[in-house]
């Protein structure tokens, strides 16, 4: 029996993460979660905890609210199986830079190497793809080790954090005026790093230089809110700003400035070409990895590089860095701009060279997106969409089929996080339950999860989900019967022999059908984009599957498969 000035290890963990602002909970229970649960149950909070169908999809749930409100996600589940199911979420939110709270309840302290069932040492297991880990083996550590979480999760480069809670330190007692939270960890990123002044200098000097300088945002102008800042720079030196899959909605793809995606997943010969000309890049949030770069092809190496990045570690691995300046990536264009604004700026016909890279983009995607030909091809789909869809909806996209097209083809028109993917790693069924905790996180936005049917069979049990809670979230499934990606590979690089990748076709609008999701199914392009209209006006979930072409068969934006 505790004190009246003391709570239980449970208790506690409910009140830390109400103190941090907590508001939505994503997990799976198990015996080891019992007294957490019973602590939720009884006392009186404002959060409310979804109960998932698998714990995988409860990080990437936690992974997406982040994404989209700026606060750190939370996910839990038990240990053994449990935690070993949430591990994938934790390593795509860690190498996203996207703060999220992983809970795994443990077995007791006293019981470690009696053999109990699900027994498994999960700070050795999570070390290694976490950016925190720890498991609370005394109870009275609990609020200071929930500080040091949020506090890892959200400064410097953002990341993943995990937290073991063995069954005996949840009914342990801990003092409740040990109970307090930072409120400056409620959200990321925070306490930002300011560049070096000599190195915005330095920077400046070159950009004054430069003839046809070009900036390439990655994740890190979004996740730092760095979006009006690159505007202002774009517009007042004429910059073309280009952006990896992952840094769309660093500008607005409407914006004249505006070149769209880079590299070889969603990259096409014209945005190439921009690359391979500048004569100064400026990298921002990027890690200027294989995909970005064409396997660091473009730009060429020996280009002038101006490398921006919250992660010294970043700086300087792939290219030689004429000018590295670690900072936040808001704070750095910030002091560029102020520096550029009193400088004489030479030409640098960004908004020509974004226009004229956009037409030839565009005359290569028209006659494909009004082909009247069966499969349906996926540019019909994003030219449907982009007629379709509010602007500020929010688009959770699988990284097979769905992603290159999205990022190559679909133009987005506001800045800000509008589309998720997960780009670390590249796991199927990811978009789903990233649908989930977009929509728990931004409620009034109209959210679409977009899969292929590879991705629909590891996900579709969180329709249930969805369901349950009545989330009115859209869907689309391209469907081709096929693990279209590795296809692709294998018809491009091994001679089209096509071995253990096709797979039976499924009824995907009867499966969701089942689950009380409105679904139907279009074969004809000619009716697209009227299932589309109505499956986007419907006031509930909805499932609209696709009879789609094949990636091995399309012009897929990838430039690993165009010969």
């Amino acid at each position: 029996m505790t004190r009246t000035n003391e709570l239980t290890g449970a208790e506690a963990m409910v009140r830390m993460l109400e103190a941090y602002g907590v508001r939505h909970i994503f997990g799976l229970c198990g015996d080891t979660t019992l007294p957490f649960y019973d602590a939720l149950a009884r006392l009186d909070h404002d959060m409310t905890h979804f109960l998932t169908r698998d714990e995988r999809h409860a990080c990437y749930m936690a992974d997406a609210y982040a994404r989209v409100t700026g606060r750190p996600g939370v996910c839990e589940g038990p240990s053994g199986g449990g935690a070993t199911y949430i591990l994938p979420g934790l390593v795509e939110a860690n190498d996203s830079s996207v703060p999220v709270l992983a809970i795994t309840t443990d077995v007791a302290t006293t019981s470690r190497g009696k053999y109990p069932l699900t027994e498994l040492d999960q700070v050795a297991l999570m070390k290694p793809l976490t950016k925190w880990n720890a498991s609370l083996d005394n109870a009275a550590r609990l609020p200071a080790m929930m500080r040091q979480a949020f506090r890892a999760m959200t400064t410097g480069r953002p990341g993943s954090v995990h937290l073991a809670l063995p069954f005996d330190t949840q009914k342990n007692a801990v003092d409740a005026a040990e109970l307090w939270a930072d409120p400056r960890h409620r959200s990321f990123p925070t306490e930002r790093a300011a560049p070096v002044p000599d190195a915005i200098l330095e920077a400046a000097d070159m950009l004054g230089a430069a003839q046809s300088a070009v900036v390439i945002c990655g994740g890190g102008p979004v996740l730092a809110g760095a979006e009006g800042a690159l505007q202002r720079l774009a517009e007042l030196c004429d910059l073309p700003i280009a952006t990896t899959v992952s840094g769309q909605g660093s500008l607005a793809e409407t914006h004249p400035q505006a070149l769209g995606v880079v590299g070889s997943n969603g990259g096409v010969a014209a945005t190439r070409d921009v690359i391979d000309a500048a004569d100064l890049v400026i990298f921002v949030g990027c890690r200027a990895g294989s995909v970005t770069t064409e396997r660091w092809r473009s730009p060429e190496p020996g280009t002038k590089i101006v490398h921006i990045d919250s992660d010294p570690m970043v700086i300087g691995a792939n290219y030689a860095t004429d000018v590295a300046i670690c900072a936040d990536a808001r704070l750095a264009l910030e002091a560029l701009v102020a520096e550029m604004a009193g400088r004489r700026i030479a030409p640098q016909r960004g908004a020509a060279r974004a226009k004229s890279a956009w037409e030839a983009k565009l005359a290569g995607f028209a006659p494909l997106a009004t082909s009247p030909e069966r499969p349906i091809r996926p540019e019909a789909v994003m030219a449907a969409l982009m007629d379709l869809l509010p602007q500020d909806a929010v688009v959770c996209a699988d990284p097979g089929t769905p992603c290159p097209y999205f990022s190559a083809h679909y133009r987005w028109p506001l800045a800000g996080r509008h589309f998720i993917t997960n780009r670390a790693h590249g796991a199927l069924g990811y978009s789903l339950a990233a649908a989930i905790g977009a929509q728990v996180g931004r409620p009034d936005a109209t959210v679409l999860s977009v899969m292929g049917d590879g991705s629909f069979g590891f996900a579709c049990g969180e329709y249930e989900t969805i369901t349950r809670y009545n989330l009115p979230i859209k869907s689309i499934v391209f469907s081709n019967a096929t693990f279209g990606w590795i296809k692709a590979g294998q018809n491009a690089g091994f001679d089209q022999r096509f071995y253990n990748v096709d797979f039976n076709r499924t009824d995907h609008a009867a499966v969701a059908s089942a689950f009380g999701v409105r679904s139907w199914t279009v074969s004809d392009p000619a009716e697209l984009k009227q299932v589309l209209g109505e499956a986007l006006a419907h006031d509930g979930p909805t499932l609209v599957d696709v009879i789609s072409q094949p990636l091995h068969e399309a012009a897929a934006p990838v430039s690993e498969w165009v010969a």
